[in-house]
């Protein structure tokens, strides 16, 4: 199942954006610590497992797999695939997320972050479904999306968000392709009050145009980018223990039952 040509050039766009921040930006930051303890949850006593990331945009986050197992990757993007392999990545495929082009069941960590607020109803569907089917019995899942409708603004536009979640939604979603939820929080609770302020200034101006949101996407200055950083990181540590009770994204893990 193919993108239309408008959103594939501006899904491309954001790709680009996003290359340029993804190694110092303070969300990408906090994004790796919270994700690499679950991570290392799913693949515990696994030898040399297999992990595929399902929509990988520019490949950025198969370095952080690749830590942990053989990584694969795969997107629809054209360009997103260009920038991972201009950055040495290997192990990638052009597809859609609802057409992965792999076997059943080879898999121990199949990924997907954030990518299923962009897709249609039917594609969201079918492309957790793919994540169930990739994975062997007892494998694990592991999925970030964009959460909480209050926090909508300009990056949402930036993003081409078709929803946002909560915990009941997409527990709804993931146990209806047949997962059993293991763990499920939401992360950069610390930054909850700049942000609600910040796009609930967005939503009263109205959403600003694409071409006018790449600024949501821009490393800050380095004082408040280390700032934030700082926050993120102690969040991570906290999360490891408890669940965050709000924030801007949810991450789940699930598994795929054994029988």
């Amino acid at each position: 199942m193919g993108r239309s040509p408008t959103l594939e050039c501006a899904v491309d766009r954001l790709l680009r954006a996003t290359a340029s921040a993804e190694a110092n930006h303070f969300w990408f930051r906090g994004f790796r610590w919270f994700v690499t303890p679950m991570i290392r949850e799913a693949l515990a006593g696994c030898t040399n497992p297999r992990i595929l990331d399902c929509g990988c945009g520019t490949g950025a986050s198969l370095d952080l797999l690749g830590r942990h197992g053989i990584s694969y990757g795969f997107d629809l993007s054209e360009v997103g695939l260009y920038i991972a392999r201009e950055s040495g990545r290997t192990r990638l495929a052009r597809a859609s997320v609802a057409a992965a082009p792999f076997p059943g069941g080879r898999f121990d960590l199949v990924t997907s972050f954030d990518v299923l607020y962009a897709l249609p109803d039917r594609e969201e569907q079918g492309a957790v479904t793919e994540m169930f089917r990739l994975l062997r019995p007892g494998g694990f899942a592991l999925v970030n999306v964009a959460a909480m409708e209050v926090l909508r603004g300009d990056h949402s536009i930036l993003s081409h968000e078709l929803r946002r979640y909560d915990r009941a939604s997409l527990g709804r979603l993931l146990r209806g392709a047949g997962f059993d939820i293991v763990r499920m929080t939401y992360t950069n609770q610390s930054l909850f009050l700049p942000l609600l302020l910040l796009r609930s200034l967005h939503r009263s101006r109205g959403l600003a145009a694409e071409s006018e949101a790449q600024q949501e996407i821009t490393v800050p200055p380095a004082p408040l980018n280390a700032a934030a950083s700082a926050l993120l990181f102690l969040e991570s540590l906290w999360i490891r223990r408890f669940h965050g009770l709000f924030g801007s994204s949810l991450l789940c893990l699930a598994r795929k039952p054994r029988t």
